[in-house]
């Protein structure tokens, strides 16, 4: 009896664990850490939902597709020790309002910099993954002066690379496909397997918890956001071609998971930016901050720390500031 007390107890306190990671609300307290909270903020065609804690310098965290800011969860607590992390939902993604247009990554930057404005920062350094790397690059183009760094996680850049995958899996010409035919392909029924077969890409699955991003994409708008950033990459290559020559001035960390881009990731940026370093995540593919939260958090408060901060291990040589 005492066994079974027990075990009903851990298992109650599991489930209650989980429910706090997975549950958030889209105002007020967040319930992953103390010390953060979610808020919205007017921008450009909508308003962008976002979760801050800690103080200091600003890190601005923005997520990749099919994900929302939740992926950032298991190393905001650790990035908030000496800064201000603000991760937000993209515009039209998670509890971000749905624009009728402007999913290109130029105008996305915009709206995400508007934000950063509004929140009180004019300078910031900046860690994208997926989709995000790709608004995080032109942010750091059109506005260099208010970039101390960027992190770019898992992409080659839209008109230096990304092109190439395209072949690889065919949810990018699924996406990119003309309204409606994903949206009347897809429906409700179908965002668990769809989203499933994308997270079982990783590496290491079982570390990505599906359902909240199952819940997300449930919005058949969210799910048209979702392809409009995907239709928008034509867009995004030639705007990127046609201003390489602006390269960027600060430097970038290039990260690459070991299953997955590597250091393709650095090839691609090294063809619009002067400095660049190559950090390739160990034991993780494609979603780096949550098949392998450790390496992230320290590689990135080593690049955004002191310079004088020094490698602890092998793999975070590239993350030195």
């Amino acid at each position: 009896m005492f066994v079974a007390l027990v075990m009903a107890l851990l298992t109650t306190t599991a489930s209650a664990d989980a429910n706090r990671r997975i549950h958030e609300p889209s105002e007020g307290p967040a319930r992953f850490a103390p010390g953060f909270n979610h808020g919205k903020v007017a921008v450009d065609g909508g308003t962008l939902h976002y979760v801050r804690g800690g103080s200091g310098p600003a890190i601005v965290l923005l997520h990749g597709w099919p994900e929302t800011w939740l992926m950032w969860r298991k190393v905001m607590p650790d990035l908030a020790r000496n800064h201000t992390v603000i991760a937000f939902d993209l515009p039209g993604l998670g509890d971000s309002s749905v624009p009728t247009t402007g999913y290109d990554k130029v105008t996305t930057a915009r709206r995400i910099h508007e934000a950063v404005r509004k929140l009180g920062f004019t300078r910031a350094a900046l860690i994208g993954h997926d989709l995000g790397a790709l608004v995080t690059y032109a942010y750091a183009r059109d506005f260099p002066a208010e970039v101390a760094r960027i992190a770019v996680i898992e992409t080659p850049l839209a008109g230096f690379g990304l092109e190439e995958l395209y072949g690889i899996s065919w949810h990018f010409r699924f996406n990119m496909s003309p309204a409606p035919i994903p949206e009347r392909i897809m429906d409700n029924d179908d965002v668990s397997t769809y989203l499933g077969m994308m997270y079982d890409f990783s590496y290491r699955p079982e570390a990505i918890e599906r359902e909240p991003y199952f819940r997300a994409y449930a919005d058949p708008a969210r799910r048209t956001a979702g392809y409009g950033y995907y239709r928008a990459f034509p867009a995004d290559a030639e705007n990127n071609k046609a201003n390489a020559a602006r390269r960027l001035p600060m430097p970038v960390l290039a990260i690459g998971g070991q299953y997955s881009f590597g250091p393709g990731v650095a090839d691609s940026f090294r063809q619009v930016a002067d400095d660049v370093r190559t950090a390739v995540a160990p034991d993780a593919g494609h979603y780096v901050p949550e098949e392998n939260p450790r390496f992230m958090s320290d590689c990135a408060r080593l690049f955004l720390g002191p310079s004088t901060g020094t490698p602890q291990r092998p793999e975070l040589a590239g993350c030195a500031p």
